[in-house]
């Protein structure tokens, strides 16, 4: 499983550093241990050895220290030179990297890339030069490569781990997460390398490893989806919440990807089709009349469009994919006209419906029925005919509160009734600790990420003003032959391919992360990268040819680690390289394309001016053109940003799109009084971005310094010290400029003032 994301950590560029690592290490090993390889030492002497190496990272010189670094990077990577097969450089990856950490390797390896991130003289070399390679950031991608092989290895459970090692994971997990590196959790520190590196005093930081690592560490520390959902469990239990309706992961595990609906060339194309197999069939009429009866644009027969738009598309067969088998639909199997029409078996989602959403619909019905309303009371239903009594209880049948009502509910307690709720028990779980750690600089970590994100995405431009996030993969020396040119193109976009991938998980488990920690948190980090152009900037990214994107193949298998290390390399040729691999589609760019979707969804649900601002962009035909990827997750995502726009695209549009609709109401979850295919309300709600933002940011200021900025709080709400004897014990630290003219305060303001002791006794 660790094969699929190490190959990831290392360019093409880098290959011939494999061999280096080894070199240093083997002239290490002999200095001690003369006849035997390391394969076939024992336990306590593979431990003396980590022992030794470790205490080498400790000398001045800076060449000795890399020489050692790389020597440890060779252990890391399971000493290869030793092993005959992929699966033997894994198991010793394994042991070796346990070994490490056991030994304390993490720690030094932490202090030595501070030292690197603090080296104003790497960074002011780099400023200063025109042309940034991957020489310039040696150091600092040794150190990264051990850390990244260190967490990625460590967070991949196997039953066949040892009980130790069990704990020593357990272990190295709440270190990561806890504020012991720097009094700051790891990731944090992180943070900081991409943000001075979006600045420009640090050019030659090797920005995929730094994003890879940083996701890998958030990834291990906070959990991934299925820790996510067990989260949301055992907090919906402790609030006392009724259990979700579905397991969410489970349900878009068994979706099908739908056929997307036909593009106008598709029909021009399908059309001319039928005129040639027309003109074939013109010699016999009875083959004439057999092609009528299976007329590809017959609306009512859904099998032969979705044939038809079979031939049309470059369907994926995404078997590698988890998430989904390789058929989209079932061979057909012939049946008799009247069968042909199957009807699905029910909806994949449970209806749900807010609390907000019966009381609007009690309010319209009582004002309609009665003449008066009566606020938030959704028990009443006196005078209301009997078809509404029957609409409230299936309404409150499928009333569905989440954790983020509660929250809200409980803030604004804390805000109206500070003296009597009292302190709040703020559980110091790694999110919160990591949320606490970023919080001070949280929107300039969310605009450096961006931009190294529109710096990755293939649909930009080169700009002068852009940053250049290549530094760790151009060679010193340029190609010189047709072959390297190719080889370094195909190492670019997929270096690229990479940082788009590492960043939308980093964004996506973040938000995910920070709602069910505090729905304020997260609103704090959406509302940051709303601000930072955060939607318009993943609209760009799909205005591309997303089929293409998906099937890229910009990789080179037989360079990847562990395979190029282990086997002969064969010779390679430009034709081998424009084949690429046999895969039928990029998981990695499928991967990052269902991120950006969820962010997309997560930014803008619930949220009336962000919606808008998807229409305002004319993301419709951006969104449609994604469908085209056959694979369910994305499908739905990409339906899910359809639904909430809706009612805002027209008639006509919806009247054109009726495929697209039928599938929303299909793959989408339902809210039972939400009118999302028709418009109307659109009278009722204008658009005020601004209003609503504001708002919400004003929220969110109070929350954060009402629970995390102790230094202003309300003086009113200090307890007050009534005790003469404790308050003139105190100690008062004076300035030293008021020491030094002590004799002249008290000529000024004590002597020569009248002081009239009656009335101060008084």
């Amino acid at each position: 499983m660790i094969c699929m994301f190490v190959p990831e950590l290392y360019s093409y560029t880098e290959g011939p550093e494999f061999a280096l690592n080894r070199k240093c290490f083997e002239e290490e090993f002999r200095e001690h241990v003369s006849e035997k390889k390391w394969t076939e030492l024992d336990e306590d002497q593979h431990r003396a050895h980590a022992m030794r190496l470790l205490d080498s990272l400790e000398v001045i010189a800076r060449e000795k220290r890399l020489k050692v670094a790389r020597a440890i990077l060779y252990m890391a990577q399971g000493t290869f030179a030793e092993c005959s097969s992929e699966a033997e450089v894994q198991h010793w990856m394994r042991y070796n990297i346990f070994l490490l950490l056991d030994v304390g390797t993490f720690s030094a390896l932490v202090e030595l890339l501070n030292m690197e991130i603090d080296n104003s003289a790497a960074c002011s070399s780099a400023v200063r030069k025109p042309a940034i390679s991957l020489a310039d950031s040696t150091d600092l991608r040794v150190l990264l490569n051990i850390m990244y092989l260190m967490v990625e290895t460590i967070q991949q459970e196997d039953m066949a781990d040892r009980p130790e090692w069990k704990i020593i994971r357990e272990t190295f997990r709440a270190e990561l997460g806890s504020p012991l590196f720097n009094n700051e959790p790891i990731s944090v520190m992180l943070f900081g390398m991409v943000t001075k590196f979006c600045s420009g005093h640090a050019p030659h930081f090797p920005m995929k490893k730094v994003l890879l690592l940083l996701w890998k560490s958030i990834l291990f520390t906070l959990g991934g989806f299925e820790k996510l959902q067990s989260i949301k469990v055992c907090k919906r239990e402790e609030l006392g919440l009724p259990p979700l309706p579905e397991d969410c992961i489970r349900v878009i595990r068994s979706m099908r990807a739908a056929s997307p609906p036909a593009s106008a060339s598709d029909l021009i194309e399908q059309q001319q089709k039928r005129a040639r197999r027309e003109h074939k069939a013109l010699i016999k009429q009875d083959n004439l009349d057999a092609f009528n009866e299976k007329d590809p644009y017959k609306a009512d027969d859904a099998r032969d469009d979705e044939d038809d738009s079979d031939d049309n598309d470059n369907s994926l067969e995404p078997e590698t994919f988890p998430l989904e088998r390789d058929e989209v639909m079932p061979p057909p199997i012939p049946h008799p006209p009247s069968e042909r029409v199957s009807f699905p078996k029910g909806l994949p989602w449970a209806p749900k419906v807010r609390e907000k959403d019966i009381e609007n619909f009690l309010e319209s019905s009582r004002s309609k029925f009665i003449g008066y309303t009566l606020g938030s009371d959704t028990d009443t239903v006196v005078g209301l005919p009997r078809p509404i009594h029957e609409s409230i209880k299936t309404l409150k049948q499928h009333k569905y509160i989440s954790i983020a009502e509660i929250q809200i509910s409980k803030e604004e307690e804390f805000q109206k009734t500070p003296l009597s709720v009292g302190e709040e028990d703020v559980e110091m779980s790694s999110t919160e600790l990591l949320y606490q750690g970023i919080l001070p600089s949280l929107p300039q970590y969310m605009i450096a990420l961006l931009k190294i994100l529109l710096a990755a995405a293939p649909t930009s431009k080169a700009k002068t003003d852009s940053i250049n996030i290549l530094a760790d993969v151009l060679p010193e020396e340029m190609p010189t032959t047709v072959l390297q040119s190719m080889k370094l193109g195909v190492d670019v976009n997929r270096h690229k391919e990479i940082i788009v991938k590492a960043i939308s998980a980093i964004l996506l488990l973040l938000l995910k992360h920070f709602k069910l920690n505090h729905i304020l948190s997260f609103e704090y980090m959406a509302q940051h990268l709303v601000f930072a152009n955060c939607i318009p900037l993943i609209l760009k990214f799909f205005n591309q040819n997303i089929m293409s994107y998906i099937t890229a193949k910009n990789s080179i298998s037989v360079l990847d680690f562990p395979y190029c290390v282990v086997h002969e390399l064969p010779e390679l040729t430009a034709e081998s390289l424009e084949a690429g691999d046999n895969n039928q589609f990029c998981w990695r760019n499928l991967f990052s394309c269902i991120n950006l979707l969820r962010i997309l969804n997560k930014l803008t649900k619930w949220k009336h001016s962000r919606t808008m601002m998807l229409v305002v962009f004319k993301s419709a035909p951006i969104l449609k053109r994604a469908l085209k990827v056959k694979q369910a997750m994305m499908q739905l995502y990409v339906l899910k940003l359809l639904k909430v726009q809706t009612k805002y695209l027209g008639r006509q549009w919806r009247k054109s799109n009726m495929k697209t609709m039928s599938a929303i109401y299909q793959k989408v979850r339902h809210r039972l009084n939400d009118d999302w295919a028709y418009g109307n309300d659109l009278d009722a709600r204008p658009w005020d971005f601004q209003a609503e933002e504001c708002a919400l940011r004003a929220n969110i200021e109070r929350f954060n310094s009402r629970r995390y900025d102790k230094s202003h709080s309300n003086p009113d709400f200090l307890p007050v010290d009534n005790c003469l004897q404790s308050v003139l014990g105190q100690r008062v630290d004076l300035p030293e400029d008021f020491q030094m003219n002590y004799d002249l305060w008290l000529e000024r303001e004590v002597f020569s003032k009248p002081i009239s002791w009656e009335e101060l006794l008084q």
